[in-house]
């Protein structure tokens, strides 16, 4: 990395109107294209995790923004690459004081997917976490395994495993079960 800001390269941080990181991306590369800029401003990154959801009973894989509002640049900071990315629709400002565009840090580069190298890691290599529409106090059916047919109140979520834990009623008493995520149904 110590090459890269010899030769003035370093990686920066946008801010962009929520929802519009992609839209952003995009208009980024198209205007390095159309204007040569290959060399100045080489990565533009929107970094994201994979996300297990369920919702409904039903699991699915969903790409998630790890810094939703930003986007990551890794450019030669001059006068023309400055006001590309400025001046693009959706960009409110670079980060920094004042909106000085600061470099990143080796440090503040890890959250951002970027390894020490500065180069951006390979997506779908974050680990994975799940999602539940449900949070302990809320009242679920178990609609399969060993517990189906039972109603039971979350007591706690496992987001990094998929488990929930379901306090359900047995022989007059309330008994704590670990159930997946795709097996129970908010009621």
């Amino acid at each position: 990395m110590a090459n890269e800001y010899l030769e003035g390269l370093y990686w920066y941080v946008v801010h962009t109107y929520s929802g519009y990181e992609n839209k952003v991306k995009i208009n980024i590369e198209k205007s390095i294209q159309n204007l040569h800029l290959e060399d100045q401003i080489q990565d533009v990154l929107v970094p994201t995790e994979e996300v297990q959801e369920v919702k409904n009973g039903r699991k699915r894989t969903i790409q998630r923004k790890l810094f939703p509002g930003y986007v990551i640049l890794h450019m030669v900071m001059n006068d023309e690459t400055w006001y590309v990315v400025r001046n693009t629709r959706g960009v409110t400002g670079f980060v920094g004081p004042e909106s000085k565009p600061v470099p990143l840090s080796e440090d503040e580069l890890a959250p951002f997917g970027i390894d020490t190298d500065g180069n951006p890691k390979e997506e779908g290599n974050q680990k994975t976490i799940f999602t539940i529409d449900v949070e302990p106090g809320d009242a679920v059916t178990i609609a399969n395994g060993v517990w189906e047919g039972r109603d039971g109140v979350v007591r706690s979520v496992d987001n990094e495993k998929g488990v929930l834990s379901v306090g359900i009623d047995m022989f007059g008493r309330e008994q704590e079960v670990e159930v997946d995520f795709t097996d129970v149904r908010k009621v």
